[in-house]
């Protein structure tokens, strides 16, 4: 996940509201259908398009260069790794995401591929800054700085950024660093959304390690279902009321190949409507419970139609495998963080020393 600067985004949201607007037109374009790399190159047009509105024209596209930079760096690690990933899609003054079509089964692959992005994302600040003194620009020098800050923004120890990913490779106490660490960080930056990723993750670790760190977390996942029904009056069934409650027999596996390899799947049925489906949980979990608790009837074209509310109690599953990792790959991980970090440091410093205060 990649933040900019928030010295940046906080003068953007008193000078331009638009930067909502953008958020809702990238929203709507991850949702559109606009071919497989559609999205990302309209979504970077607009998003040029918004920076250009505070910055000058090539800045913004130099900046959006070292956000695409970085979540390339996400793309081809997680293809090394054989995860399946969507194209990068950017959100003006918010910075830029991918999606992964299947999840990490542990934390060293799930590190390997938040690395992945500030590694190149340095990679390219520092080609940038290479360039920029070779040729005498500030603009490329000024550009490389932002680059350098967004990755090392990035490598602070809280999820959803890419250090609270690969904390948990190295040691799940950095979590710690990042929730103490993570309030001077707003208060340097004055940013209210840091301030909401930082919320989230405090409270997220409250509930892993306190609230429910000696009970079952229980969720309810809550999808709906369109059936046609006129095939049912047709043979004279009674369709339930509106407020008809059903338990439904269930099962459940996770997929073994394909692009849904590890995703969990629930197969359920209501024989009486002649009724089956199957979906994907959101997460690996204990299904408890599978039951309709509201049918909705529609008149469409084709006729009646039944839309079929389901309520799914399920237990998260939290496998400690997944942090089970080698001694040897928590020293590479960690030995390759603080490195990155202190990496980042140094050059933010070197450019202070080269480009005047002015010009970034």
């Amino acid at each position: 996940m990649t933040e900019l600067p928030e010295k940046q985004s906080s003068k953007t949201s008193k000078k331009n509201p638009l930067w909502v607007l953008g958020a809702i037109g990238a929203f709507l374009l991850k949702f559109g259908k606009f071919g497989k790399f559609g999205a990302t190159i309209i979504s970077i047009a607009i998003t040029i398009a918004s920076y250009a509105i505070i910055a000058p024209l090539p800045f913004a596209i130099g900046l959006v260069a070292m956000i695409f930079i970085h979540e390339i760096g996400h793309v081809l690690a997680a293809k090394k790794k054989g995860l399946p990933v969507t194209a990068p899609l950017f959100i003006p003054f918010l910075g830029a995401l991918i999606s992964m079509k299947r999840n990490p089964r542990d934390a060293v692959t799930e590190a390997y591929i938040a690395y992945g992005g500030p590694l190149l994302g340095t990679i390219g600040a520092t080609a940038a800054f290479a360039l920029g003194v070779y040729t005498d620009s500030n603009l490329l020098i000024s550009i490389a700085y932002t680059g350098f800050f967004l990755n090392l923004l990035n490598l602070l120890p809280i999820h959803p950024l890419d250090g609270g990913r690969i904390s948990t490779a190295v040691t799940r106490w950095l979590w710690l660093v990042g929730l103490i660490g993570g309030l001077a960080v707003i208060l340097y930056l004055r940013s209210f959304l840091f301030l909401i990723i930082w919320a989230l993750f405090a409270w997220d670790l409250y509930k892993k390690f306190v609230k429910f760190r000696d009970k079952p977390q229980i969720m309810h996942f809550q999808p709906r279902f369109d059936m046609t029904a006129h095939h049912l009056l047709a043979h004279g069934y009674m369709i339930p009321g509106e407020d008809h409650r059903r338990d439904l027999a269930f099962t459940t596996y996770s997929e073994l190949s394909g692009d849904e390899a590890g995703v969990q799947m629930v197969h359920t049925s209501w024989d009486a409507i002649e009724f089956e489906t199957k979906f994907a949980l959101p997460r690996q979990a204990v299904v408890h419970r599978v039951q309709v608790v509201k049918i909705e009837r529609v008149t469409r074209e084709d006729g009646l139609h039944l839309v079929l509310h389901f309520d799914v109690e399920l237990e998260p599953f939290e496998n400690d495998a997944y942090y089970e990792v080698p001694t040897a790959s928590r020293w590479k991980f960690g030995a390759a963080y603080f490195a990155l970090a202190v990496y980042l440091l140094a050059m933010m410093n070197w450019v202070h020393r080269v480009l005047p205060a002015a010009a970034y």
